[in-house]
């Protein structure tokens, strides 16, 4: 039974996904800014997402960054995802990190996916105050097809709410906590009105479900402007509500997403230009050289920026073992692990 459901996944995948235009993806390439609330109304944290091309290992792809971060019950606790999805929405890479910091007892997950050799590698370190738990899971590519990660689901989900439609009993192939295979489906909620800011807006529902093997299925419900823009976005069975505040600017079918953008550069001195020209020479070419690094780079920023709210929430008294720590996953010179039996040794 369980060949035949992941069968008919496969073939429900590949044809909506290969309906999907070049011209779709590009209107995904936009920023969501929401704040995390509880049932009461009180503000906990934001939500982000973010989605833009880039190249990764020469390969023209996108990035998607998501992240979570907030207090419940003044209990820190947050969720991060970095992934690059192709324009066949496969998966090339992925980070994935989620935490828990409980007085006396902290839980600390990351898992790291890559393609190798015709494979899908996940490696995953669970974190439970000293105890350091390691796996590590490979599944042939051929028995992905269909596969979504969390990363390609961002963009699809994006794509669903432009298109309004939602295929029936669209489902694909997904891993569950345990990183099990199990099946992930999609079903429309329908229109409803919600208020943004000083506006009332309609929204459009999508509802995922990620079955799993041995616990109850986990579901999602967001609602999306008519752009795609996040809306609300909620884990059935969670206090919490991801909430947008104010409008956003609206991505317009006819917008031209190729149009390149130039920085601007100050160009007006008021000393001797002569003077200064070797200076002035030097200088811009340097920051030409920094600004495309980044430019080509836009990882650096979500990377750095999910270590420094991780660091200001850890607070650890040794900054450059934490960091060492926290960036060991991302090493392909050696096993992640080491890092991690190091930093508690020197404990």
């Amino acid at each position: 039974m369980e060949d035949t459901s992941q069968g008919l996944t496969e073939a429900l995948s590949t044809d909506f996904l290969g309906s999907i235009e070049l011209g779709e993806l590009q209107r995904c390439l936009f920023a969501d800014s929401l704040v995390s609330a509880s049932d009461t109304g009180k503000e906990l944290g934001e939500f982000c997402i973010n989605i833009q091309k880039t190249v990764h290992n020469n390969q023209p792809c996108f990035l998607v960054h998501a992240n979570s971060h907030g207090a419940i019950d003044s209990i820190p606790c947050g969720t991060s995802i970095t992934g690059y999805v192709t324009a066949t929405f496969e998966t090339l890479e992925q980070d994935h990190h989620e935490y828990v910091k409980l007085r006396g007892h902290s839980l600390d997950r990351k898992s790291h996916m890559v393609r190798q050799d015709g494979q899908l590698v996940v490696n995953k370190i669970t974190r439970e105050e000293e105890e350091v738990r390691e796996q590590t899971f490979t599944f042939p590519l051929s028995s992905l097809r269909g596969f979504v990660s969390e990363a390609s689901n961002l963009l699809i989900l994006r794509i669903l709410a432009q298109r309004k439609s939602i295929p029936e009993t669209m489902k694909f192939l997904s891993f569950d906590a345990e990183t099990q295979i199990c099946l992930s489906t999609y079903r429309e909620l329908g229109v409803k009105k919600q208020v943004v800011g000083r506006e009332t807006v309609d929204v459009f529902g999508i509802e995922r479900t990620v079955q799993t093997v041995d616990d109850i299925p986990a579901m999602w419900q967001c609602y999306f402007l008519r752009d795609g823009h996040l809306a609300s976005r909620v884990q059935i069975g969670s206090p919490v509500m991801m909430k947008l505040l104010k409008m956003p600017a609206l991505v317009s079918r006819d917008e031209q997403d190729d149009k390149p953008v130039f920085e601007k550069r100050p160009l007006v001195w008021e000393e001797d230009m002569q003077l200064y020209s070797k200076f002035l020479d030097r200088k811009e070419e340097l920051k030409a050289d920094h600004m495309s690094y980044v430019r080509h780079h836009p990882e650096l920023r979500a990377l750095l920026a999910d270590f420094l709210q991780f660091l200001l929430l850890r607070k650890p008294q040794d900054v450059f073992s934490f960091a060492r720590e926290y960036f060991a996953p991302f090493s392909s010179q050696r096993p992640p692990g080491d890092t991690f039996k190091a930093t508690r040794s020197l404990r």
